[in-house]
């Protein structure tokens, strides 16, 4: 058979090489961003509680009500934004549909897309896939911030969109005060729309706040904000996620999400939006990996590691540049094998392979499995 792919230097995702490879050498899995501990049982008991209810078929094409409502209160409590659950509210299956949708939604053949490296995987893809083209805009190093004279520089006539992820995977920054003045001149200046990944909104540290563009009415106006219950409720595998924007976007990008999936598992948002009301799992949620990535820190005071600072999101990138010169895909499949710890090679996250001799470990792990981790890094 002849086919000519769509997606011809792209192969199978990193998560997926390294998971495996953890799995196959029996390796402490840090690299795929997913949670070791529990689910609340509450939760569960939720679902559960929605699927003998008889709650089992096709939920309406936005997500059900009660969900979308749950969501436009609490946008309301964190970023003071006035939004109507009925027109600016779509639930999807995922996170990653919802960026596939929203790109999809808004970029045409050879118009730009600013893509901030290092870049969540799932980004180019979706851009190629919609004929668009990728521009990419470096976060500088070792800092990881947005050069913004960079940004600006960047703008073309053909200039459609630019993504934004904060917090920030995998570096783990956030934006400040001063990203959002910056952006705020940008945008007014240029007809862009801004693709808002804030999947770890409720995962941010020291004190910090989350700037999500719907705290800012001129940004808002032109964002499709994406977040995710996964990363908020450890439950990944769920994969629901939802996309708030104004009117007019979600109009388009409903067009395109009805043909997606149509629709996400409908006793899970039913449970979603029960345990929504439980306003402290989510509050409490970045006091509670602060203290993860704490104690990793202080697991690794002795190694050979040197962390970055971290703002946001479970994971944290550790220089190793004091233990080898290899390249970081390398070293990462080395370490797995030889020393039973799987990290992400943030290599992958650039076009051109920009390797700054640090890996990404996941923290979101039971504090025994850290320890058990820290232990072997040490060791190197």
């Amino acid at each position: 058979m002849l086919l000519e792919s769509k997606l011809p230097d792209i192969g199978i995702t990193i998560f997926t090489i390294m998971s495996k490879l953890a799995s196959d050498t029996g390796a402490i899995n840090l690299s795929q961003g997913f949670p070791d501990f529990e689910v609340d049982p509450r939760l569960i008991e939720l679902v559960n509680k929605h699927m003998s209810a008889g709650r089992n078929q096709y939920a309406p094409m936005q997500g059900v009500a009660s969900l979308r409502q749950a969501l436009a209160e609490k946008t309301k409590k964190l970023y003071g934004a006035t939004i109507d659950p009925d027109t600016q509210i779509t639930v999807t299956s995922g996170a990653t549909e919802a960026l596939f949708s929203a790109i999809t939604a808004v970029v045409q053949p050879r118009q730009q897309v600013l893509v901030i490296e290092p870049a969540f995987d799932s980004y180019v893809p979706a851009i190629l896939l919609n004929q668009g083209e990728p521009v990419f805009v470096k976060l500088t190093w070792p800092g990881y911030k947005i050069d913004w004279d960079r940004v600006i520089d960047s703008i073309t006539p053909k200039t459609r969109a630019i993504i934004l992820n904060s917090p920030h995977n995998p570096t783990g920054t956030v934006l400040a005060d001063e990203d959002i003045d910056a952006l705020k001149m940008l945008v007014e200046r240029n007809d862009l729309i801004i693709i808002s990944d804030e999947v770890y909104e409720h995962i941010i540290f020291d004190t910090m706040i989350h700037h999500s563009m719907l705290r800012y009415p001129e940004l808002a106006a032109r964002s499709m904000v994406i977040s995710s219950f996964g990363k908020t409720y450890h439950t990944t595998g769920w994969k629901i996620g939802y996309c708030i924007a104004p009117p007019e976007l979600t109009v388009e990008f409903q067009k395109v999400h009805q043909f997606l999936t149509f629709s996400a598992n409908t006793p899970i948002q039913h449970a979603y939006a029960d345990i929504m009301q439980h306003e402290e799992l989510y509050l409490k949620l970045g006091a509670f990996y602060q203290e993860k990535r704490d104690l990793f820190l202080d697991l690794l005071s002795t190694s050979r590691f040197k962390p970055l600072d971290c703002k946001g999101t479970y994971f944290i990138m550790l220089d190793y540049s004091e233990i080898s010169r290899e390249p970081d895909t390398e070293f990462a499949r080395r370490m797995t094998r030889q020393y039973g710890v799987a990290a992400i090679p943030p290599s992958v996250f650039y076009h051109d392979d920009t390797d700054n001799s640090v890996l990404r470990f996941c923290f979101a792990k039971k504090d025994k499995t850290l320890e058990k981790a820290a232990r072997k890094l040490c060791a190197i």
